[in-house]
């Protein structure tokens, strides 16, 4: 069995809009999802991506406009057009609701989705307690257990653990899957993760130059 190694984080806009086409390539593959939720800013940081407050106008426009609305639509998912209104707010209760219950499962599977979806559809702020007991409510957990649990020392020292693997595997955005050691970064590379489980890629060959420190 294929175990896909997913590293993304609970308001990645692409984590979203790519989720159920990549359950769907999981299932179909009898492949097993592997999550690995992670605070965005100090993996990407650690690779020297510029900040997102730091970024042109015209950048931000395109790839966090322009392009999620496209891909939302090629991938038939709804979304809002806009940035979410707490997009910025601490998303480490709703990260941790995902690592309580564990690293594989149908139950994480649909938690890591209800949450990302939340989001980017309802606006919702992954900081607000009540908004969180309304997602784990609706997908059936004890919200108040769940919330408790995701919000312990355990579960948060977990969350930097994969943010600390996250950083030691070079991995500089949200979505990336990780197939058999071989990194996919972005949704937009999901058909080419499929390819990498039916029949997986040539051993790496190709030689850059090292970039000056």
């Amino acid at each position: 069995m294929t175990i896909i190694e997913y590293v993304y984080s609970a308001h990645s806009a692409y984590a979203y809009i790519g989720s159920k086409t990549f359950s769907q390539i999981a299932e179909s593959n009898g492949a097993t999802i592997m999550h690995r939720p992670i605070l965005l800013s100090p993996v990407v940081e650690a690779q020297r991506s510029e900040p997102f407050r730091q970024r042109t106008q015209a950048h931000v426009d395109y790839f966090f406009g322009r392009e999620i609305e496209r891909w939302a639509e090629y991938r038939d998912v709804p979304i809002i057009n806009y940035r979410p209104t707490h997009h910025d707010a601490d998303y480490r209760l709703a990260s941790g609701m995902i690592i309580a219950l564990g690293d594989n499962g149908a139950s994480v599977d649909a938690m890591a989705h209800a949450l990302l979806e939340a989001h980017w559809v309802n606006d919702v702020d992954l900081s607000d307690q009540t908004a969180l007991t309304a997602v784990a409510k609706q997908l059936g957990h004890d919200a108040e257990n769940l919330l408790e649990k995701a919000a312990s020392p355990s579960v948060q020292d977990q969350l930097n653990k994969n943010i600390k693997w996250a950083r030691d595997q070079n991995v500089f955005g949200s979505p990336t899957y990780i197939v058999n050691g071989d990194p996919f970064y972005g949704q937009d590379h999901l058909e080419l993760v499929e390819r990498a489980i039916k029949k997986p890629f040539g051993a790496p060959n190709w030689k850059n130059p090292p970039v000056d420190a």
